[in-house]
């Protein structure tokens, strides 16, 4: 598990520069190790400079309680270290204070020059110390072996530290840099999910949208049909029973289609929402799939409809109801893509059911047009016979139909225009691209 910048510095708990309470204690008792080490060997530094052994003590513990910042300024522990090698003291301090300044975040250029300083005065120091030991008969070896000793020593302590250091610093580095990805990638991951979640989203609405289009289009249709047919019912019972079965022949037929394309909607809501009962749960990787197949199922479900071709039945429906329907058509009749041709059925039936609602027993006018690259289609009624008639039927209107043909052409890039003509009666007229 990685943690977020905020959440990382939140976790830095030790006091002053250290990140841990485990860390300072460490250098704390690093720090008392290497003062206790300077402090010996201060005393051996008292005896060759000459000076009080209280005050070589005194300088030992003080050059070795350097090490106590060394997190903080490893440069200036290093520069103590090289400052204290020609007394023979602060071996723990400079290794460890070589090993912080390499994996510290210095420079390059200051880490060789620090280093290199350290490894001439060890070499120096080393040199002078061996030669001084044969010199008094200590060591017996021969000439070769002051300039190997020396230059042994000097790699032993700085090398290995310097070398560590650099791997240590490096590996954090990495590290560090995985951790800013890993979070990187969770936040775009994180963003990804939010978006798929607004397509999915979106992808519903629309779905939900087309469906309650559907819905209104074909139940207010033929329920619009059902009225009329029962209002005519009712008033030829007595005189025209030849006329009164026929018409509740007619009322059950539609009633019947009203009940089947009512099942196929509700079926696909059903479908919608066992979809989205199965997707609970599902990690946030798939709610893109799911989102793009929502959307691919909205577009696969809005080329099922009716097409020009039943446009005749619907106004057979509409003459059967007592309307008078006169249909005209221009140009080569052609096939068009199915969003097309289910659009402009639908403006035509909708129109045809406004009629029914605003204008009962208005002689209606029907025009297609096939042109090179759109077609064309006009439903205008005349005014009503009589006054009343408009609201003879009782059908209540729910101001969703023009709306509804209004947002089917503009979203294949048509036009859409709808309103009452001079001689009273109301007009709907829309373009539609071919392509």
């Amino acid at each position: 598990m990685t943690m977020t910048g905020e959440d990382h510095s939140r976790a830095l708990t030790g006091p002053w520069w250290w990140p841990r309470r485990r860390s300072a204690v460490f250098d704390g008792a690093l720090a008392v190790a290497s003062a206790a080490e300077c402090g010996a060997e201060g005393l051996g530094f008292a005896r060759d400079a000459g000076i009080p052994v209280w005050a070589g003590v005194l300088f030992g513990v003080a050059a070795g309680a350097v090490l106590l910042v060394r997190r903080r300024w490893p440069v200036v522990v290093v520069l103590v270290a090289i400052a204290v090698t020609p007394a023979q003291m602060g071996f723990l301090l400079g290794i460890v204070g070589l090993y912080t300044l390499a994996a510290a975040e210095v420079p390059r250029r200051i880490i060789g020059v620090l280093a290199g300083m350290s490894l001439a005065g060890t070499a120096v120091v080393t040199f002078v110390r061996v030669r001084q030991d044969m010199a008094r008969g200590d060591l017996t070896l021969g000439d070769w072996f002051v300039p190997f000793a020396a230059v042994a020593t000097a790699l032993g302590l700085t090398a290995p530290p310097v070398l560590l250091g650099l791997y240590v610093g490096a590996r954090r580095r990495l590290m560090e840099s995985l951790r800013e990805r890993a979070d990187s990638l969770e936040r775009e991951l994180q963003l990804l999910a939010e978006r798929a979640e607004e397509r999915a989203e979106w992808a519903r609405n629309e779905e939900r949208t087309r469906i309650a289009r559907e819905m209104h289009d074909v139940v207010a249709h033929r329920v619009s049909l059902m009225v009329v047919h029962a209002a005519a019912l009712q008033a030829v019972a007595r005189k025209d029973p030849e006329k009164a079965v026929r018409n509740a022949a007619l009322v059950g037929d539609m009633g019947r289609q009203a009940l089947t394309e009512l099942r196929e909607m509700l079926g696909v809501l059903r479908a919608g929402e066992d979809g989205v009962r199965r997707s609970a749960g599902v990690p946030l990787a798939a709610v893109g799939e799911a989102a793009a197949a929502a959307a691919s199922r909205v577009v696969e479900e809005a080329a099922e409809g009716p097409c020009l071709s039943e446009l005749e039945e619907l106004l057979g429906q509409s003459a059967a109801a007592g309307m008078v329907v006169d249909l005209s058509v221009e140009g080569e009749v052609r096939s068009y893509a199915a969003e097309v041709e289910q659009t402009a059925y639908r403006v035509v039936q909708e129109a045809l059911t406004n009629v029914h609602k605003h204008a009962a027993g208005a002689k209606t006018h029907v025009r297609l047009a096939h042109r090179v690259s759109e077609i064309a289609m006009q439903v205008e009624n005349e005014p009503p016979p009589e006054p009343g008639s408009a609201s003879a039927a009782g059908l209540p209107s729910g101001g969703n139909g023009l709306v509804g043909m209004r947002e089917r052409v503009l979203a294949l890039g048509g036009v859409f225009v709808s309103g009452p003509t001079d001689a009273g009666g109301f007009r709907v007229s829309a373009v539609i691209p071919a392509v």
